[in-house]
């Protein structure tokens, strides 16, 4: 053996959590449903984009995680005895972005996938060691750039349309740029591209996708799992943030056929923010996407699916008096109750030239993909609520400087009192009340500085800054509703009493509607896209709860009074297909 070879088969250290070593206890806990198997020096034990391989406990040997295949393969890490081996799609059930290879012979124990997501739920010490360690490494191998890679222009709007889409379903990803990075001009030769066929996406190694729709990439990769033909469900979500994922867990735990919807990535706008710290049960904060994996995983428990993406273009109402809701490929999902949870999306600013850099330099999440374009760079954030907040304090342990633009005079008027303190306290951090953003200047796609006016003396600075991150408020997505639903002058959906002008009466109803309920009987609204909700997660979440309680009083009376009689649900099966607006 060389002193390289060697150097590879050293253990890596474990990085803040991310490669724990299991306890004897543990390790017995697990071979209770496990099966213990010997294994020869380069095989294969899971390869990236498996669906549902088994985590493997390395018992003696030594295990390497690896991305990519072949000769190109980058070593990611090096596991020995009483390390586990697995990636956060195993509990999520999204294919993994990684490829196990035992690099020395000896024997592994192989814990089937759905033993790991009991213990996940139902074992709070091993399950909370095993799931806090796949979220630390999914972390990592976004931080690293495994898993799928990106090539295209930083000016080609499809390169950030596929940027975003990987981002916002923290998906594992490299962006390779075809202006600037040399490795670009190779990759494209080798695999016989033309320019306008990029960007291209390539998985696995080998498979290629030239100009890939959304759509197109999610069925490559595996995230989107297909829809029954003809189902009817109990509960037809549409949206997966906050609340839509709250109504997932909950309808599907209390039996009802639960499918739920998004457009985007499970999480909603708070799937972007990089760390809550207000959320009931997590002292120490949690970041939304964190919060949404988890929420995933639980839903799963109970027989949730997520697929993704699926964009709700028109809500109709069935003959039997079930709802249908049309999807933007023609694709009909029918439910006899429907459950409006779309979210909102944030407003863009009105500054000339602003989508040149857009997606580029301009962002409107801040998670690790966006911070990772301007570490040790200045950068600016627009907005005065939470969210700005949060992006602030997260982008200050990355950025030199951070500048937060606030329209207004003070900071606590839409800020939680936490965070402003944290915003306050923050050394590289400056406020600047009264101010907004009068334009964008760059080079070469590359944003250099932005210009602010204080609004109270006219004066204007010109703050150099590699990124700009807007959280300026939030319209409703609720344009796919047409004239169906009753919408309050902001276009936010009305409920309850709110829901029936003047008459107190929902549609095709002699009673009044439920709190929740719209305008038309058995659609409800929880979340952000509710007129006069709270803006929180919290909130939405109690919404999306207490929603199922109102969808299963609609459907006990629709069953009294003879339309839609099925027979008393099974908790067996679920549907859960993100569908949130990005």
């Amino acid at each position: 053996m060389t002193g390289g070879d060697q150097v590879e088969l050293a253990e890596t250290p474990d990085l803040h959590g991310a490669y724990p070593r299991l306890s004897t206890e543990q390790v017995r806990a697990l071979e209770r449903g496990g099966r213990t198997r010997s294994v020869e020096a380069d095989e294969v034990l899971f390869r990236a984009g498996d669906v549902d391989p088994d985590l493997v406990v390395v018992l003696s040997g030594a295990v390497a995680v690896l991305d990519g295949a072949g000769p190109d393969a980058r070593l990611l890490a090096i596991h020995r005895s009483h390390r586990f081996v697995g990636e956060l799609g195993q509990v999520t059930g999204r294919p993994v972005a990684v490829s196990a290879v035992a690099r020395e012979p000896g024997e592994v124990l192989m814990v089937p996938v759905d033993l790991l997501r009991r213990l996940v739920v139902d074992d709070p010490q091993l399950g909370d060691l095993i799931l806090r360690a796949l979220l630390i490494r999914r972390s990592l191998h976004i931080e690293l750039g495994a898993g799928l890679r990106i090539i295209g222009s930083r000016y080609s709007a499809d390169t950030r349309r596929l940027r975003e889409f990987a981002a916002r379903n923290r998906l594992p990803h490299r962006w390779i740029d075809l202006e600037t990075d040399a490795e670009a001009d190779e990759l494209v030769r080798r695999l016989g591209i033309e320019p306008e066929e990029t960007p291209v996406a390539i998985w696995r190694g080998d498979q290629v996708l030239r100009k890939p729709s959304d759509a197109e990439l999610a069925k490559a990769i595996g995230l989107r799992t297909p829809v029954p033909p003809h189902a009817t469900c109990d509960l037809l979500v549409v949206g997966a943030g906050p609340a839509g994922l709250a109504a997932a867990v909950y309808g599907a735990s209390e039996g009802l056929k639960t499918l739920t919807i998004d457009s985007v990535a499970a999480g909603g706008q708070a799937g972007t923010s990089p760390r809550i710290e207000n959320y009931l049960g997590f002292p120490a904060g949690v970041s939304g996407s964190d919060l949404a994996d988890r929420a995933i995983i639980q839903a799963r428990k109970f027989g949730a699916v997520l697929s993704v993406p699926a964009r709700a273009a028109a809500l109709e109402q069935a003959d039997d008096g079930c709802h249908v809701v049309r999807l933007d490929d023609g694709t009909e999902l029918v439910g006899r109750a429907v459950l409006i949870a779309t979210g909102v999306r944030y407003r863009r600013l009105d500054v000339p030239n602003l989508e040149d850099y857009e997606g580029v330099c301009v962002f409107y999440a801040a998670t690790e993909v966006e911070a990772l374009t301007c570490v040790a760079d200045p950068v600016v954030v627009v907005g005065g609520g939470n969210s700005a907040g949060q992006a602030t304090v997260f982008l200050a342990t990355r950025a030199s400087r951070v500048h937060l633009l606030v329209r207004g005079g003070d900071l606590g008027r839409d800020m939680s009192r936490y965070l402003v303190d944290r915003v306050s306290r923050t050394p590289n951090v400056d406020v600047r009340l009264h101010t907004e953003v009068r334009g964008v200047e760059g080079r070469d796609g590359h944003l250099e500085a932005v210009v602010a006016e204080d609004t109270s003396t006219g004066v204007r600075d010109r703050l150099p800054a590699k990124a700009l991150f807007v959280f300026i408020g939030a319209v409703p997505y609720a344009q796919w509703l047409g004239d169906e639903l009753a919408l309050d002058e902001h276009g936010f959906v009305r409920t309850g009493a709110d829901a029936v002008q003047g008459a107190g009466r929902a549609e095709g109803r002699g009673t009044p509607p439920y709190l929740l309920e719209t305008s038309r009987r058995g659609v409800f609204a929880a979340g952000d896209v509710r007129s006069g909700s709270i803006k929180r997660v919290a909130s939405a979440v109690g919404e999306g709860a207490m929603a199922v309680r109102y969808v299963h009083e609609h459907l006990n009376g629709a069953r009294r009074s003879g339309w839609g009689h099925r027979p008393r649900p099974r908790p067996t099966i679920s549907f859960m297909i993100s569908l949130v607006p990005p």
